[in-house]
C-alpha cells in the first residue's frame, strides 16, 4: 500500500480554518498580512488568493473587497477591476505554471455551491492536458504537488513583475 503524504489537509477535515473574523474575505485583506494569508496581489477594488484548499495547483480567487453575497449589487467600478484582475491573473499564470486551459466562475448562493456564499469571489483553476488521473476517481483524492507557500511566491513576484506601478 502506498501512503499519500498531505498534513495540511487536517486542519480542513477538522474544520477549523483560520478565520479571524466573521468573513475571511474581508478579515484577510485588512490584517495586511499578505504572506500569511497567500495574497500575491491587490488592485484598487480586488485582491487576489490562493485558495488554501486547492482543486489544482495555482487554484486561486479573485474578491473584490466590496462585502456582498449580491452580485447584481456589484458597482460597475468593482465589476471592471474584477475583470481585469482576473485577465492580470490569468496572464501570471501562463507566465509562470503554462497551463492549457482555465476554469473560470463563481458559484453565487449556498445552493449553487458557494461555501463562502456572503462574499462573491472568482475561482481561477489552471488546467492541463490530462491533469485529471485515476486518484480522483478510484480513491476520491487529489494530489496538488507544490507547496502553497512556493506556489505564492512565484505568484507574487510575476505581479510584482509585470504589475508593479
Amino acid at each position: 500500500m502506498k501512503h499519500l503524504w498531505a498534513p495540511w489537509r487536517m486542519e480542513y477535515i477538522e474544520n477549523e480554518i483560520d478565520k479571524p473574523g466573521d468573513c475571511i474575505f474581508c478579515a484577510f485583506p485588512e490584517a495586511h498580512e499578505d504572506e500569511k494569508y497567500f495574497i500575491p496581489f491587490r488592485s484598487e477594488k480586488c485582491f487576489v488568493i490562493l485558495n488554501k484548499f486547492p482543486y489544482n495547483n495555482g487554484h486561486v480567487m479573485v474578491v473584490p473587497y466590496l462585502h456582498t453575497g449580491d452580485f447584481l449589487s456589484l458597482p460597475a467600478d468593482v465589476l471592471l477591476d474584477l475583470q481585469q484582475t482576473i485577465q492580470k491573473t490569468i496572464r501570471v499564470m501562463k507566465n509562470i505554471m503554462g497551463p492549457h486551459g482555465f476554469n473560470v466562475g463563481m458559484n453565487i448562493g449556498r445552493t449553487a455551491g458557494a461555501g463562502i456564499d456572503e462574499h462573491l469571489h472568482f475561482h481561477i483553476v489552471p488546467r492541463w492536458d490530462g491533469d485529471t488521473n485515476f486518484m480522483p476517481i478510484i480513491s476520491d483524492t487529489k494530489v496538488v504537488s507544490e507547496s502553497l507557500q512556493a506556489t505564492f511566491e512565484k505568484f507574487k513576484n510575476e505581479f510584482n513583475r509585470l504589475f508593479s506601478k
